[in-house]
């Protein structure tokens, strides 16, 4: 009877803890649904950098790009500069070239019409006149001199011919040069400008082609800051849930150890309520068995004095570390440095609240203000930086190597009045 009266005791009490649990699952089940939101618009966010930084690539390029065809047209333009005046000069030296055609022209023509009337004269007198000038000769000396004065006279006349149809045809061949010269020139010209066009064409879709992704950039550069945003807030909101579902822990703790010291309590008055209920004089076998049950209470009680004062001294204990902060739980410990391994692009020296960090003093953790005094293992560290959530602190080291010997611990941590 008496155990039944115990046990009922016992249970009424677990019942009592139990019904501290389902504010605490509830929790869990909100940071859950937090995570997992947090972890998609951070998927999000990946994503649109992954965009941005495609976009800067393409853009990039293009502008590289843009570069070599700005360089193309000003080449263009200095050669197209260049084949006009080259242009200029062959058509100067064109109309040279027909002036002196001209004049040779005009000068063959002269001595065309002076032959023509030389061979008249020769055909009119039948050639009587040379040899008229040659019988009037004085001597014989004289004869070959007007014999050859008459041959040096006829030799001039073709040769002077000659040398003007000769003079002619290269004239004639210069200004064919010249002719084709230009032309080529204008060729040119014209596939230059060609060229020139089909080039700024390239220019203006180029640049447009920029301006267009310059203007993605800045939308999705608007949408990463949006989702950055939101991430943050979701991370102050699972930060508060961390610390509200530790608060419900360590709340739950301290009502279970305290209802279970109250149990303790209510069996030991039941138990005596029970010993001394009875003033009937037993018989000598009952009271032989009662002795027997007397001294096992007696143990049983001795027991859970025992365990009683384990639990005060344990209560006072923990009454004495509330008495120099707030206990915010048992938290997980890591261990990191200011190298690109454990910071990545965030490892330039400085800590998120822009102080210089130092081994036994830089803590970093999440959902407390930054300078939050947090005493741990005895120890006396200050929030400097961010990279954990709440309930996970991250104690700076000076080296790498010290971190990865600091492994992951797990200790109580109070919050410093």
């Amino acid at each position: 009877m008496k155990n039944k009266k115990i046990m009922s005791v016992f249970l009424a009490s677990l019942m009592l803890t139990g019904s501290v649990l389902p504010c605490y699952a509830s929790t869990q089940d909100k940071i859950s649904d937090t995570k997992a939101q947090k972890q998609e618009t951070q998927s999000t966010l990946n994503q649109t950098k992954d965009k941005i930084s495609n976009l800067e690539t393409k853009k990039g390029e293009l502008e590289n790009y843009l570069t070599d065809l700005n360089q193309q047209l000003s080449d263009l333009s200095n050669s197209l500069s260049d084949l006009q005046d080259k242009y200029e000069d062959k058509q100067k030296e064109l109309q040279e070239v027909e002036k002196e055609l001209e004049a040779a022209k005009e000068l063959e023509k002269e001595q065309y019409e002076a032959m023509k009337v030389r061979i008249q004269y020769m055909y009119e007198k039948n050639n009587s006149s040379y040899i008229e000038v040659l019988f009037a000769a004085e001597s014989f000396t004289d004869f070959l001199n007007r014999a050859d004065n008459i041959a040096q006279m006829s030799r001039y006349d073709r040769d002077k011919l000659a040398e003007y149809t000769k003079t002619k045809e290269q004239i004639a061949q210069q200004e064919e040069k010249v002719k084709t010269e230009q032309q080529a020139i204008e060729t040119l010209q014209q596939e230059s400008t060609a060229k020139q066009e089909e080039v700024e064409e390239l220019v203006a879709s180029t640049y447009d082609q920029i301006n267009t992704y310059a203007g993605q950039i800045t939308e999705s550069e608007s949408e990463a800051k949006a989702l950055l945003a939101k991430v943050n807030s979701q991370e102050e909101t699972l930060n508060g849930l961390l610390k509200q579902a530790k608060d419900e822990e360590a709340a739950a703790t301290l009502a279970a150890k305290k209802q279970e010291q109250a149990s303790r309590e209510a069996v030991q008055t039941a138990s005596a309520k029970e010993s001394g209920a009875s003033d009937k004089q037993p018989s000598k076998e009952e009271s032989k068995k009662e002795d027997t049950e007397k001294e096992n209470t007696s143990k049983e009680e001795s027991k859970q004095e025992e365990t009683a004062k384990e639990d005060s001294s344990e209560e006072s204990s923990s009454s004495s570390n509330s008495s120099q902060g707030e206990y915010l739980g048992k938290f997980k410990l890591t261990a990191y440095c200011n190298c690109e391994q454990c910071c990545g692009q965030w490892a330039n020296g400085l800590t998120a609240s822009g102080t210089t960090p130092s081994e036994g003093r830089t803590v970093a953790m999440g959902g407390v203000p930054f300078g939050t005094k947090l005493l741990i293992n005895g120890n006396v560290y200050t929030v400097e930086d961010r990279g954990t959530a709440y309930g996970h602190v991250d104690v700076y080291m000076n080296n790498h190597s010290d971190t990865y010997g600091f492994g992951v611990k797990y200790a109580d941590v109070y919050r410093l009045n």
